[in-house]
């Protein structure tokens, strides 16, 4: 990873500093966090790295190239694959998704029924676009949302294992028999979506999703450790993860020795199985920075990169008119979606320091990354502690980050 002084990238060195001292008072001295990596740069150029505690509750302290689990920040990678192909004439934005997924023909809304009571169904307003699974306007939801009786026929039938009984055919074909909970493009849920559209990138490219990604995205930018499981050689990186619970606080979740992740999974999520590290993710949000090309390899072109980068909920919406979820990885005020991507809209609904137009998501398990191309900045944050709503780490970071720019 490149690096320059902070000074010289315009950032205040002794506030730079202050933000490893707060992550340690914080959260590392009481134990609220068992280890994190954080990465601060400017132009493409690492003004910030930082590591800090264990990655393993019984082990030495985490190394600069600890693996972790990056969950929803699989999203955006999935997405670019999709663009990748709309690049290539091969599908398109308003393109009906039943043509490639047939299984979904006569797929209808939710108009009562369920608990153990047959469902009933309207048809959709519409037919549910490919625009509609990247920006999560399709009706589909997820188990965790704990809102309506479609996400717990999601529960029951235990379709979002990874390593169940179902591979992405038989995912799709599983929701085929469960109604939408809205007609696509009528509000905004946090969903699935992604992980259908990596069924997408399989069918209309004609390869598996983990080997599509590694061919044309993870090879190209030299992503080495970014998969969908760790390889044996590997594992000794690969961290514990911790679920909070209340009243117990942190519990383990995964352990990285004997890890979920240590296995090809049955699915291949597009929407969440990835694995990762700081330097590769960063890698990544350099080629989004720099307008789709990193060390001489263009994956995307540079005017889709500012297509999915811009607001596309209906009518300009942001997420309080839009969403209906009981949780996402974005704060809804002055937020919009894009094709993969939250967008802020107005910092000054969000009540943070930001820049309209920077563009961000995270992960259940407390990872998050943002890209301020005005700024022209980036942040990624790695940690193993689900869900990410447990502290306003996201919110201080950020604060602090911007309050360390000249």
């Amino acid at each position: 990873m490149e690096r320059v002084e902070a000074a010289e990238a315009g950032f205040d060195p002794e506030r730079l500093a202050r933000i490893d001292r707060f992550l340690d008072e914080r959260y590392f001295a009481p134990e609220l966090l068992a280890g994190a990596q954080l990465l601060i740069a400017r132009e493409g150029k690492v003004v910030h790295f930082s590591t800090a505690g264990k990655a393993r509750a019984d082990g030495p302290a985490m190394g600069e190239d600890a693996i972790f689990r990056i969950a929803s920040m699989t999203k955006p990678v999935t997405s670019i694959a999709f663009m990748m192909l709309v690049e290539e004439g091969r599908v398109t934005l308003d393109q009906a998704v039943e043509t490639v997924i047939p299984e979904w023909k006569g797929l209808g809304v939710y108009n009562g029924g369920g608990a153990g009571v047959p469902f009933l169904t309207r048809p959709p307003e519409r037919p549910m676009m490919m625009i509609d699974l990247l920006r999560h306007t399709s009706g589909l939801t997820y188990s965790f949302q704990h809102r309506t009786n479609v996400d717990a026929a999601y529960r029951e039938g235990k379709i979002e294992r990874w390593h169940g009984g179902l591979d992405l055919d038989g995912f799709v074909a599983a929701l085929a028999d469960i109604p939408l909970e809205f007609s696509p493009g009528t509000a905004w849920n946090y969903s699935v979506s992604t992980d259908v559209l990596g069924l997408i990138v399989e069918r209309v490219s004609g390869m598996k999703l983990d080997r599509f990604l590694e061919e044309r995205i993870f090879g190209p930018l030299g992503m080495a450790d970014t998969a969908f499981h760790v390889p044996p050689e590997k594992t000794g990186r690969l961290g514990d993860c911790w679920a909070f619970e209340q009243g117990k606080g942190a519990v383990l979740y995964d352990k990285g020795e004997k890890s979920a992740w240590s296995a090809p999974p049955r699915m291949l999520a597009g929407g969440a199985g990835l694995v990762s590290t700081v330097a590769d993710y960063h890698r990544f949000c350099s080629m989004l920075l720099n307008g789709g090309e990193l060390g001489g390899e263009r994956l995307i072109g540079r005017k889709t990169l500012d297509l999915m980068t811009v607001n596309h909920l209906p009518g300009g919406a942001d997420l309080t008119e839009m969403s209906r979820s009981l949780f996402s990885e974005a704060i809804n005020a002055g937020q919009g979606f894009g094709l993969g991507f939250g967008v802020n809209l107005d910092p000054a609904r969000t009540m943070l320091p930001g820049s309209k137009g920077e563009y961000y998501w995270g992960g259940m398990f407390s990872t998050a990354f943002f890209i301020d191309p005005v700024e022209r900045l980036h942040m990624i944050f790695m940690t193993q502690l689900m869900p990410s709503s447990t502290y306003p780490i996201r919110r201080q970071l950020k604060t602090l980050i911007y309050a360390a720019l000249k």
